[in-house]
């Protein structure tokens, strides 16, 4: 009796694993049968693959199941259909960021090609405008920007025709979220939301359990992907840095390298080999990193939600986008931090605790946050500096604290209109539309560019005063210095350095957070006591010499008088005037004789406010000498 139903159990088990094969083999899951679930949030685990990718997932052939298919589903151009759906409002925003529109970098390009008046943006990588009925242009916001026109070397340059815009869709504008990475060691990432929130390892491979996707090669190197198959807000440096590399180099900065000359040393072990290897195209050196990256923080651990996508508004540069301060986290001499941002938005990563103020990173690591108003009470150093109120007042504290900033000088850019190249804003089509931003879809409606330098250089950057009216460090960015290479093969023109409407010289020097925040501060004379930073430059290098056009020396952006000899691409950014700069060497005159940081005169400065001139100092010293 027990057989037939042994038999039957048999039988039914047969039919359901048959069943169940049936179905593995009708999904996704019947070839990538170990691929990680996307998120390890619940409700997103439970979706569908084809939710998201789309496709026919009931065909057997790989071809018919991956028809119509979305490879990026987080891509802008359908991200709507996805992302969207949940996270329609960081979307929206997302679309109006910096990160979207690299109106920044278009808007700095065009005005030192003289093609714009204007600081400001007009153009972006898209057409994108403002229609929320919400735009606070006092605080700098735009209604709408322009996709970037293309440039003819047929017609005439003009500020609709000009190398700049084709200088950007050929070099500048790799980084921007509707484009995918360069696809080279480094710059391998996605594009849309998977740009920064699906994890790409430097050589661009799958290290994931999936073998359907382990393995496949296009080309030389395996086809890009993500290291595994995950969405995450964790995001690490290693990300961020896909893309900030160039510009201000804020990322590389920020773990502490910068590239060299070039050189690719020290040698290798085998003969005639460097042993350096190129990461961005670029060989680095290894300097001091940030102190929050030494101590285990990721950028998005001080970035807020808005910095990274956006308050919903159109900017047209990065200090009118990102609202964090060094004293949102670290407070000020008077006070502790209040947990959220100058503009009042909430840090949610900052917790106060029995008086003391921690950050939560997205490591899941604990970080007790150091107070100024505890730090001066502790440093006798500290106290001194901090007391003076024009550092307090006028002063960004990474002017103190950033030691080294990346210092790239000359950016000589020549145009070849011979030869076509890739843009990387116009696509030429592809049947995936998630995929319309990868290097094989760029159109060759761009001409070649090829870039170098005058030299590079770190230490202790010039100083001057930004938009916001602090002093800040100041680097170039960028000393455009243009060579154009007619179609028919000859110099059309030659180490042309452009000139701004007001008459100077556009090479740019400009303002930054240089990312390179250290504990021990500059010293006082690197500041007092230093032509360089003042803006005066070393006088060595010789520009004339060196085939530039230009009676100052690259690292000079202002002269004795105050006259500004380097053009600013941000918007009230300039170097110190006569006044400041005889204000700042007489601090370095008086510490001469009176020493620097532990001395009397340094304690008595508040009181004194800067305002003793050289009739009271003679009265002062005639009284020491003759009265005591």
């Amino acid at each position: 009796m027990k057989y037939p139903s042994f038999l039957i159990c048999v039988v039914l088990l047969g039919f359901w694993v048959t069943t169940l094969n049936s179905a593995i083999a009708g999904s996704c899951k019947g070839c990538h049968k170990d691929i990680e679930p996307i998120s390890d949030v619940d409700e997103m685990k439970a979706l569908e693959c084809s939710f998201c990718h789309r496709g026919h997932p009931e065909k057997d052939k790989k071809e018919e199941a991956h028809y119509s298919m979305w490879a990026n589903p987080s891509d802008y151009n359908v991200a709507q259909n996805t992302c969207g759906q949940c996270h329609e409002d960081i979307l929206f925003r997302s679309k109006k960021s910096l990160h979207a529109t690299s109106a920044g970098i278009i808007s700095a390009t065009r005005y030192l090609f003289c093609a714009q008046e204007t600081k400001n943006a007009i153009y972006a990588v898209k057409d994108v405008a403002d229609r929320d009925g919400q735009v606070p242009e006092r605080q700098g916001a735009l209604l709408a920007l322009r996709e970037l026109p293309f440039y003819n070397p047929e017609r005439p340059e003009s500020h609709l025709n000009s190398p700049a815009d084709d200088y950007l869709r050929e070099q500048c504008l790799r980084c921007h979220l509707y484009s995918y990475g360069a696809e080279r060691f480094g710059d391998y990432r996605s594009s849309g939301c998977a740009a920064c929130h699906m994890i790409y390892d430097d050589d661009g491979t799958y290290k994931g359990h999936d073998q359907a996707i382990r393995g496949v090669s296009k080309g030389p190197l395996p086809s890009p992907r993500p290291r595994i198959h995950k969405l995450t807000t964790k995001i690490p440096p290693l990300q961020c840095i896909h893309c900030h590399n160039r510009g201000g180099r804020t990322g590389v900065s920020f773990i502490g390298t910068m590239e060299s000359d070039g050189y690719g040393s020290p040698w290798s072990k085998e003969p005639g080999k460097k042993a350096a290897k190129k990461i961005h195209g670029k060989y680095y050196n290894h300097l001091e990193p940030d102190i929050h990256y030494k101590k285990g923080l990721s950028c998005v651990d001080c970035h807020t939600e808005k910095d990274v996508h956006g308050d919903g508004n159109i900017y047209s540069k990065k200090e009118q986008a990102v609202e964090i301060e060094c004293q949102d986290c670290h407070g000020s001499v008077s006070r502790k931090s209040m947990l959220k941002t100058q503009k009042g938005t909430a840090i949610k990563s900052l917790k106060m605790i029995n008086g003391k103020v921690f950050l939560d990173s997205v490591s899941g690591r604990r970080y007790e946050v150091p107070q100024v108003v505890d730090v001066v009470l502790r440093s006798k150093k500290a106290r001194i500096a901090m007391s003076i109120r024009a550092h307090m007042e006028k002063m960004e504290c990474y002017s103190c604290h950033s030691r080294w900033a990346p210092q790239c000088y000359g950016c000589h850019a020549q145009q070849d209109t011979s030869t076509k190249s890739f843009d990387w804003v116009k696509g030429k089509g592809a049947q995936d539309p998630s995929l319309a931003g990868k290097r094989a879809y760029r159109a060759k409606t761009a001409y070649k560019w090829r870039e170098t330098r005058s030299y590079l250089r770190w230490e202790n950057p010039s100083l001057g005063i930004n938009s916001e009216g602090k002093v800040s460090p100041f680097i170039p960015g960028c000393q455009v210095i243009f060579t154009q290479i007619g179609p028919d093969g000859r110099c059309r023109v030659h180490n042309k350095v452009y000139v701004t409407r007001d008459g100077i010289d556009a090479i740019a020097t400009n303002p930054i957070q240089p990312h390179t925040v250290s504990r021990q501060a500059r010293s006082c004379e690197s500041c007092h006591a230093s032509k360089k930073a003042l803006g005066l430059g070393e006088g060595i290098y010789i520009t004339r010499a060196n085939g530039i056009g230009l009676d100052f020396g690259l690292d000079r952006i202002v002269d004795e008088k105050g006259r500004q000899l380097q053009a600013t691409s941000h918007v009230g950014a300039r170097p110190f005037n006569e006044k400041e700069q005889k204000r700042i060497t007489r601090v370095g005159t008086c510490a001469a004789c009176h020493g620097w940081g532990d001395s009397a005169m340094f304690e008595r400065m508040p009181s004194l406010n800067g305002t003793i001139d050289n009739e009271a100092h003679k009265s002062i010293l005639h009284n020491l000498i003759y009265k005591h």
